[in-house]
């Protein structure tokens, strides 16, 4: 096997189209949609006119053909314009669809996954619990078994694109046992009079809207039970694990967008006739930030391209994660710094990327999580 560390000229091309849609379509709209909390839902449609939500699926399934490396591509340049706008096309275009597509039925594809391909549909992912976060095994939510369908009841917090969303997945766990096979996947569609959807306020990726859903005595019928089968856990694990190193291109656009500007920044500052980034404190900060860049970078890639090669596991995926969003946290800090006053003003971007960069030390699995992960691949039992 040879080893290449050059992007194909296909990869190249689609991060040019993407540097060209963010720069000519969506940047305009980022300010006033971090400031009203509002995702202008409009670019889904976008999207998928440009082939943008189906990246990561075959075209014989009505995608783009595209490889992993491709669809980190785009996380990366979208995130390197607005995390919010990544975040909200991420949660749609993987978490939102990626099972169905695994192993969803027939019926399920033409209904739901099809029309999320072109925008017509949005969706979103609705794992995440107040009592239990991430930690799929300890769900509460539960559906019971009622004649043509299932009855759901429980919560979901911080679920993506809820607010707006036309159908969410939803995990619950269909039998009392605490084992993985007793936990399923569920197509809900949206408004559900089982379903109050409370937007949530944020302090970082504001554009992207977040939900808090209590769920009572929702009905869903029995065609809308994932692949009309029980026990789902290990698609859901498989999901995640591919979706981290997803965000990991996210964590890894943020960070390169934190550096441009502390970059230009200190070539453009000047204090007592010289430029801030020709004083080496300064000048250090940038080239450590430089080199943590370039190892997630690499990081990240690899990562796809054992999803290509269909040999990703969890380990290598957490590692991935906690690399790129440690990395994008302190980059965007550092780039906090270097501004000094000016940092925290909102006519630089370096606030608003630090505090996107925060969510994703937290999201998608926290770094302790993802650190506990990595230890039990070493033998041990955190």
């Amino acid at each position: 096997m040879s080893l290449s560390f050059q992007f194909s000229n296909e990869h190249e091309s689609v991060r040019e189209t993407i540097r060209r849609l963010c720069r000519d379509e969506m940047a305009s709209l980022v300010e006033a949609a971090e400031e009203n909390e509002v995702f202008p839902k409009h670019v889904f449609r976008r999207w998928g006119e440009l082939g943008l939500l189906g990246v990561r699926y075959p075209d014989t399934d009505g995608g783009s053909g595209m490889d992993k490396v491709s669809d980190c591509i785009v996380r990366e340049e979208l995130s390197y314009m607005s995390q919010a706008f990544a975040t909200s096309w991420s949660a749609h275009t993987h978490l939102g669809i990626w099972p169905i597509w695994k192993i969803g039925t027939e019926h399920q594809k033409e209904t739901y996954f099809k029309p999320a391909l072109t925008g017509e549909k949005i969706s979103g992912f609705g794992l995440s619990e107040p009592d239990g976060g991430s930690n799929v095994r300890a769900l509460k939510t539960r559906a019971e078994k009622v004649d043509g369908g299932w009855k759901l009841n429980g919560s979901k917090l911080y679920i993506t694109n809820a607010p707006f969303a036309d159908f969410l997945l939803v995990a619950a766990r269909t039998r009392p046992e605490l084992t993985p096979e007793a936990i399923s996947l569920f197509i809900v569609d949206l408004p559900n009079k089982g379903f109050d959807i409370h937007k949530l306020r944020k302090e970082g990726i504001r554009a992207s809207e977040t939900g808090l859903i209590h769920i009572e005595d929702a009905f869903v019928p029995d065609n809308c039970l994932l692949g009309e089968v029980e026990g789902t856990y290990p698609v859901i694990m498989e999901c995640l694990s591919e979706n981290r190193v997803g965000v990991a291109a996210n964590a890894l656009g943020m960070a390169r967008a934190a550096f441009d500007v502390a970059q230009a920044y200190a070539n453009d500052r000047i204090v007592a006739n010289k430029r801030i980034g020709d004083y080496q404190a300064i000048a250090h900060k940038l080239a450590d930030m430089s080199a943590q860049i370039e190892a997630a970078k690499w990081m990240v890639y690899y990562g796809a391209w054992r999803v290509d090669e269909g040999t990703l596991d969890a380990a290598t995926a957490a590692r991935i994660k906690l690399i790129a969003s440690e990395t994008a946290l302190a980059v965007s800090e550092q780039a906090i710094r270097i501004h000094g006053g000016a940092g925290i003003m909102r006519e630089y971007p370096v606030g608003r990327i630090h505090r996107d960069a925060f969510v994703y030390v937290i999201g998608e699995g926290t770094s302790e999580v993802q650190r506990n992960i990595i230890a039990r691949s070493l033998g041990f039992k955190p």
